[in-house]
């Protein structure tokens, strides 16, 4: 198998009531599973990382503002178009579950866990 640009999709503010900490714990989360994901040989990348310092760049001053709103989903699925795959970890999350419907219509794997995800 070769490499592949997986998208981690998960919770990130799901279930946190805006709790920094919470929102904290989520993308630990997240980026234990990029963790993964690069030790079976492949490049993960987190819709997060891209979204978060470009909403900062555009002048959001928090978390759900306006301007953080406008940037969360469209960036990760202009990133989704990029990638090869998305490994969708546990956990509600309506923004992860729209990332899935883009995989899908995209055409891209979708995997569930990390065993079915192939060593590259």
């Amino acid at each position: 198998m070769t490499q592949q640009l997986i998208l981690i999709a998960g919770p990130w503010r799901s279930g946190t009531d805006g709790d920094q900490a919470k929102m904290d714990e989520n993308l630990a989360r997240l980026e234990n599973a990029a963790l993964a994901v690069y030790q079976r040989g492949h490049v993960p990348v987190i819709g997060e990382w891209l979204e978060l310092p470009l909403a900062k760049a555009a002048g959001s001053t928090s978390i759900g503002d306006e301007i953080s709103e406008a940037m969360l989903y469209p960036v990760a699925h202009r990133l989704i178009g990029k990638c090869d795959a998305i490994y969708r970890i546990a956990g509600a999350s309506k923004g992860a579950d729209m990332d899935i419907e883009v995989a899908r219509k995209l055409g891209l794997n979708v995997y569930t866990s990390l065993e079915s995800i192939p060593q590259a």
